[in-house]
């Protein structure tokens, strides 16, 4: 079977490449690894982008839970990062707008100073979940 390319296309600043065995991803530090569902390689991409920040950055589920977080988010937890009353209304929050459409969202802060502000957007990375939300402080 050769790899033959399909269908080229960006998605949170890579390339996916479809070929004859799935797809690939090019910049997957393994220039041979296919994946097998459009989603995995969505997905590898959307882990890339929260990786990409040294300011906390993860994806948020439908159940108002944070599938992935980044370093900076581990180091100060991911309760400081994202309160978990703040999930779920951030998650509705995207869900008015478009997929891909980037929002703020501030969440009040409780001890007088400043609010922690938000970029916040939805994508679709797998029809079978439906959406995420990106989600990276400020």
């Amino acid at each position: 079977m050769s790899d033959t390319i399909g269908t080229m296309f960006g998605f949170l600043g890579g390339t996916i490449v479809s070929v004859e065995t799935g797809y690939r991803v090019l910049q997957h530090p393994n220039p041979h690894r296919v994946y097998q569902r459009l989603s995995e390689a969505k997905w590898f991409l959307a882990l890339r982008w929260c990786e990409q920040f040294s300011h906390p950055a993860g994806i948020l589920n439908h159940e108002g839970e944070l599938s992935f977080y980044n370093e900076a988010s581990l180091r100060i937890g991911s309760e400081r990062f994202l309160p978990i009353p703040y999930r779920k209304p951030i998650f509705e929050h995207c869900l008015s707008l478009e997929v891909g459409e980037i929002s703020t969202y501030a969440i009040p802060s409780c001890n007088g100073s400043s609010a922690a502000i938000f970029e916040v957007f939805s994508l679709d990375v797998d029809p079978r979940f439906g959406r995420v939300v990106v989600v990276q402080r400020l």
